[in-house]
């Protein structure tokens, strides 16, 4: 699998290079992309510790039209791979659940997509195969993403499932996935994915391993879309047994099936139009999940977004949210039985501004208050405040 990744971003390198315009031209048989991001943070008081460190997270990513390249009608192949050089600032500095950076993780190299897609029979329906990121189509609310903290790009009540969580960003595992889009804005989909994405005991390889008890994820979302927003529903439940987090038996855990969750999102657009700046666009996101088996019963994020509100900048966006994740009970009674009480939620509220410097670089200074973090009551209220950078290098070099 090592091999694997090698050749595959070694791929994506060499289609980069040579092929120096295939970013601009969005009807190429090939369409290659490069992004870096980096992210400066600095605890100011609370959590574990004050200390600034340093995140980022290197993609290469190439999508190929196996239509114009091999005579595959309605046919599409996609793999990119993220590098991972420096990480882990939640656990060294804040302690937070709801991690404070979207690239928050463990270093390491890893292929991360690789799949075929086929339209069948029309072009509504299509069945996509192979290892697949569900967050790049499943829970995802657009106006959120401009947010560093994680639990705006999925919420952890969904994210927190798992013995490895789902396959999301940064350890994907195989699914198949069935999609069908109708020309009137409603979109349904599902997907079946491996319940334990990569491998546990080796989290820093690229692992495909199935069997062993892993089960499967299975996930439905129905959503209807329209100029000025969006609304949508899904549903996530895994084949396997888990433990639960109070109840045992005296060889252990008692073990449970079962381990399912539900979420609710919309955006709507309060000002301006479809095209046009500047605009405001609002978001809300609530979701629960199986309180036996996971630390968060509820979650409700909610923000608002400006677009171009400074007439001379069109593309910059500022945004203000709030990601609540309350405890269930029976994770709050394992604290207390452990000798470590649980507090009832972790909020965090976020204050952003992404500003779009050039074509290829932005610049996106942040600032988040984390109540509770980690449900633990000895912890201070931490303050966090950087920025994240993104650089496109091809953007850079087709100019």
């Amino acid at each position: 699998m090592r091999t694997a990744v090698r050749i595959c971003l070694s791929i994506a390198v060499l289609a980069a290079l040579s092929i120096p315009s295939v970013r601009a031209e969005e009807d190429s048989a090939a369409v290659v992309d490069m992004t870096y991001v980096g992210d400066v943070l600095h605890n100011a008081r609370g959590g574990l510790k004050t200390g600034t460190a340093y995140l980022d997270d290197l993609l290469l990513q190439a999508t190929f039209d196996l239509e114009k390249l091999a005579g595959l009608s309605g046919a599409t192949f996609f793999a990119s791979g993220h590098a991972i050089t420096f990480g882990d600032f939640g656990s060294r500095y804040t302690g937070e659940f709801q991690a404070v950076s979207s690239i928050d993780a463990s270093p390491a190299v890893r292929l991360y997509e690789a799949w075929y897609q086929q339209v069948l029979f029309a072009d509504p329906l299509s069945l996509r195969v192979g290892l697949y990121d569900l967050n790049s189509e499943f829970d995802a609310n657009e106006p959120a993403l401009l947010f560093l903290n994680s639990s705006h790009g999925i919420g952890p009540d969904f994210s927190q499932a798992g013995l490895n969580g789902p396959s999301i960003y940064p350890v994907t595992s195989l699914a198949a996935r069935l999609a069908w889009q109708d020309p009137s804005g409603v979109t349904a989909a599902f997907a079946v994915l491996d319940g334990v994405p990569g491998d546990p005991a080796h989290p820093k390889r690229t692992a495909i391993k199935l069997g062993n008890g892993d089960g499967a994820l299975l996930v439905g979302e129905v959503d209807y879309a329209w100029s000025g927003g969006r609304v949508g529903a899904g549903g996530w439940g895994y084949t396997a047994r888990f433990d639960d987090l109070v109840a045992t038996t005296p060889a252990g855990p008692v073990q449970r099936g079962g381990n399912r969750g539900a979420y609710a999102l919309a955006s709507l657009r309060v000002l301006g139009d479809a095209e046009a700046t500047p605009s405001v666009d609002t978001f809300v996101r609530v979701g629960v999940a199986a309180t036996s088996m996971n630390p968060v019963s509820t979650y409700i994020g909610a923000g608002v977004v400006g677009t171009g509100l400074i007439p001379s900048r069109p593309e910059d966006q500022a945004g203000l949210s709030v990601a609540i994740a309350r405890t269930g009970h029976p994770f709050r009674s394992a604290g207390v039985i452990a000798g470590a009480p649980v507090t009832h939620h972790e909020t965090v509220f976020e204050a952003t501004y992404r500003a779009a410097l050039t074509s290829w670089l932005t610049l996106q200074p942040d600032a988040q208050l984390i109540v509770n973090p980690g449900f633990d009551p000895t912890l201070r209220n931490a303050v966090v405040v950087g920025f994240r950078f993104e650089i496109s290098p091809l953007a850079l070099l087709n100019k």
